[in-house]
């Protein structure tokens, strides 16, 4: 499986280095690896502030508030939409507000890095149809989605804990 990530940075707030890149391109591999996705595939990532993301957010979603990760897919699985055969897949856009990234790091007390695998991991599910604001039943199967594949990407739990 061939996976192409390409990333953009619409923000100044949070630097955003090669370290960060590669821990994005490894989030959504791992999350692709853990839902046996085996096609070539590319997903778009941009990077925000939670100005930028909150317009996002009320443009497309209608709610007029920042949030912390928003996903763009271009197949709805869910209802069974299918991408052709043999052809790289545009999986869709992942945009990332690293200003709510951090504020939430803190509140959880773990890392950024974490953080933002986490939101990764959390967008590749939306982008292959999980959406836990389907059901209650929806939102339990992508919690543990989401607790799988973080697992194995084998971050911290916390800024004094290392993973079991």
């Amino acid at each position: 499986m061939n996976i192409k990530v390409y990333t953009s940075n619409s923000q100044s707030s949070v630097l955003v280095d090669q370290a960060l890149r590669g821990l994005v391109r490894r989030s959504i591999r791992q999350a692709l690896v853990c839902e046996s996705f085996d096609c070539d595939c590319e997903i778009s990532v941009t990077f925000t502030d939670n100005a930028g993301i909150h317009e996002l957010n009320r443009e497309y979603r209608g709610k007029d508030s920042a949030t912390d990760v928003l996903s763009f897919p271009m197949y709805d699985f869910y209802s069974g939409e299918e991408p052709e055969k043999g052809m790289p897949v545009e999986l869709g856009d992942i945009v990332i507000s690293l200003e709510r990234a951090q504020e939430q790091a803190r509140e959880y007390s773990h890392s950024f890095q974490r953080e933002v695998a986490f939101l990764c991991v959390h967008s590749v599910l939306h982008l292959l149809g999980y959406d836990h604001e389907r059901s209650a039943d929806d939102e339990t199967l992508m919690r543990e989605r989401q607790r799988v594949i973080m697992n194995a990407l084998k971050l911290p739990r916390d800024n004094n804990e290392t993973e079991k």
